[in-house]
């Protein structure tokens, strides 16, 4: 696995990008940091975070859904939120795990780009990091409107359209 830190634009994000695939049409590490503070900014996180994005391939999605989530299949983005001890106070938000198959195959199956794909799920998941979710529908409803937002600040479509 190959681990690449993004170069900071800023010193208010720390993120760490491995790639457990080949490297050859996946974003880049410059990208992931570019989604990943569009979300933070859409999201008003004002404090510094870090956070480390792991992007896998089917065989790893599907054994850490399977571990940690009881789903025996491969999905595309696995939030792992941190759980820091009480009193410590770090920036860690958490990591998230990307699979590189289910994410290809979706945006082709649905007609999008992979690239707008790519970004979707990385604020989608950043997201997740901060404590938005989506299990009752006014939740879903009010995640899927910031990520819209975020999206289209990047120039990309609703991916709920």
């Amino acid at each position: 696995m190959s681990v690449r830190h993004a170069p900071a634009a800023s010193t208010a994000l720390q993120l760490a990008v491995g790639y457990a695939v080949p490297r050859a049409g996946l974003p880049s590490p410059l990208s992931f940091r570019r989604w990943v503070e569009a979300a933070l900014r859409g999201a008003r996180r004002r404090k510094p975070a870090e956070l480390a994005i792991r992007i896998v391939d089917a065989d790893e999605g599907r054994a850490l859904n399977r571990d940690y989530r009881g789903k025996d299949y491969a999905t595309n983005v696995l939030s792992f939120s941190a759980e820091l001890p009480a009193g410590v106070h770090l920036p860690l938000i958490g990591d998230l795990a990307i699979c590189a198959p289910v994410v290809q195959h979706e945006a082709h199956e649905q007609g999008k780009s992979a690239q707008a794909h790519w970004a979707h799920l990385t604020v989608h998941g950043t997201l997740h990091l901060l404590g938005y979710d989506h299990l009752d529908e006014p939740d879903a409803e009010a995640m899927e409107a910031l990520e819209t937002r975020i999206l289209a600040g990047l120039g990309i479509a609703d991916p709920y359209a």
